[in-house]
């Protein structure tokens, strides 16, 4: 008889070839992809317990073409087991990852697992060979990158590599998080903006409000920033957005993107929809933020980029319910606007 085909390694997909479980361990099935997706902004160096070769392989099993991945010279790099504080030793981590996701595609396909193809987009990337990075100090990073050189001098680095498509996460944090006053924050943020200008490099920005703050102070800070400094020529998205269309308005009429992710499909979300409902076509853009913020009905568990499979059929639905676009449409708005911005 037949040997019976073994379980790809890693429980990258179990017996019953589903990629995605609950908290009770019944399959959740994968919404099917009417475009190919983008994951404009996920983590791969945050994980605690995946294994990011593993998460790369899903993402490309559940159709996900591209891959950003955000790296901080500051907090990132500092004493990591992994990489220490060296950018070559971190970027061939993530060389690793890559052709360990490779070689374990090659075991899915041997298991009847392959990624979904797309009929009518013209030269779709591999996934594997489309993974990116922006890199930039994080609001929590800021006094760092303005004090010390290393930071500043791996940033350049970072941004030399051939992945490297934009600067960021860069921008405002006036959370419960953060220790750092606003001056500090606002100087770091112009000079990383600036730093993207010259490079014609885009940005993505990193915004979080106070807790209760009616004002939105974080966002109108960097509104105004970005009015004043002028929006990268390269573009320009506001990362997990989380607020509703009043606040989104200012950067709307400033060209920026806008980036949604698992907490738009969360229950009490209506505000992030609405948004997600009056984004105009050319500049809604999805991400997970993973390993954070995993969407409905995954809640809860450690997210991956493959997650965006779940957040893009729900932008898809809200826009088409929203009568801005069919639920084709709305996918086929997603890719071409990632690919515009950062690459593809």
């Amino acid at each position: 008889m037949p040997r019976k085909p073994q379980t790809p390694p890693d429980a990258l997909a179990p017996e019953d070839g589903t990629l995605f479980h609950d908290a009770k361990g019944r399959p959740v099935p994968l919404p099917r992809p009417l475009a190919p997706l983008a994951d404009t902004h996920g983590h791969l160096t945050h994980f605690r317990t995946h294994d990011a070769s593993v998460a790369l392989c899903r993402a490309a099993l559940a159709g996900v073409c591209l891959l950003v991945v955000p790296i901080d010279p500051a907090d990132d790099m500092v004493g990591d087991a992994t990489w220490g504080t060296s950018v070559g030793a971190l970027l061939g981590w993530l060389d690793d990852q890559v052709e360990r996701a490779c070689g374990r595609m090659g075991e899915c396909a041997a298991h009847g697992l392959v990624p979904p193809e797309f009929p009518g987009f013209a030269d779709v990337p591999d996934l594997l060979g489309n993974v990116r990075i922006v890199a930039g100090a994080h609001p929590y990073g800021a006094r760092r990158y303005l004090e010390d050189a290393s930071v500043r001098a791996r940033l350049e680095e970072l941004m030399a590599s051939p992945r490297c498509v934009g600067v960021g996460e860069i921008g405002l944090d006036y959370g419960p998080y953060n220790e750092l006053p606003r001056d500090v924050q606002l100087a770091a943020f112009r000079a990383q903006l600036r730093l993207a200008a010259e490079r014609n490099l885009p940005v993505e920005l990193h915004l979080r409000d106070a807790d209760n703050d009616p004002s939105a102070a974080a966002h109108a800070d960097a509104a105004r920033v970005l009015s004043e400094e002028g929006v990268p020529s390269a573009g320009c998205d506001i990362h997990c957005f989380t607020c509703g269309p009043d606040v989104m308005q200012p950067f709307v009429d400033l060209g920026c993107h806008i980036a949604f992710g698992g907490a738009a499909t969360f229950r009490r979300s209506e505000d992030i929809r609405a948004a997600v409902g009056t984004c105009p076509d050319g500049l809604i853009i999805s991400e997970t933020d993973a390993p954070y913020m995993a969407p409905v009905p995954l809640r809860g568990q450690e997210c991956e980029p493959a997650m965006v499979a779940f957040t893009a059929s729900l932008l898809a639905d809200v826009r088409a319910r929203a009568g801005i676009a069919t639920r084709g449409e709305a996918y086929r708005q997603l890719w071409e606007n990632a690919t515009s911005l950062l690459g593809g």
